[in-house]
């Protein structure tokens, strides 16, 4: 078995994508072999790794454009510092070809400015789908529905982004969850 404190953090950016009501976008994770999640259904804000020489917010842009088809975003702000996680001990070299014992991740917030149907989960040359569906969310519900190892880090994004989900849009009324089913990826 590796032992996971002889390996380095991958560094990674994500980014929480707010609509005008304050709520944010969240993808269904893809079920994919030897996927860093390990098997279930988890939903998830777009992220990943950043490439050697490219600037963590450059990052943050094109993970979504490739994981969500979104280039209509103005970006807010970004957490103070890297926020860390570990990879349970079952995934440590294992996920990411065994090379990383967890993510230190850069995070951002960005209002989203385009329309939902500028939201695309299709595949991008060279990369797999991502997710296979997406939906809104309030910002407090984000722990609960990543997987476990990642729920410190949600709670941190979401305590660092907290104000900028309040008092958007006040008085309309939401639509989360686009009635009672979820948006599937358009293929």
């Amino acid at each position: 078995m590796t032992d996971p404190t002889t390996l380095p953090y991958r560094p990674c950016a994500g980014v929480m994508l707010l609509n005008a009501y304050g709520h944010v976008f969240v993808g269904r994770r893809s079920e994919r072999k030897g996927a860093s999640e390990g098997h279930g259904q988890w939903w998830q804000m777009p992220q990943g790794g950043i490439d050697k020489g490219e600037a963590a917010e450059d990052a943050a842009r094109r993970e979504l454009w490739e994981e969500a088809g979104v280039r209509n975003a103005t970006f807010l702000a970004q957490t103070e510092d890297w926020l860390v996680y570990d990879l349970p001990p079952e995934l440590v070299g294992v996920a990411w070809k065994g090379k990383y014992r967890g993510q230190k991740q850069m995070w951002y917030a960005a209002r989203f400015e385009g329309t939902e149907r500028d939201i695309d989960l299709k595949p991008r040359p060279d990369h797999k789908a991502e997710f296979d569906a997406w939906r809104w969310v309030p910002m407090g519900d984000l722990p609960a529905l990543v997987v476990p190892f990642k729920r410190a880090v949600y709670t941190a994004v979401v305590a660092a982004f907290a104000p900028l989900g309040l008092g958007v849009e006040s008085g309309s009324k939401p639509v989360t969850r686009h009635g009672a089913r979820e948006n599937a990826a358009r293929r």
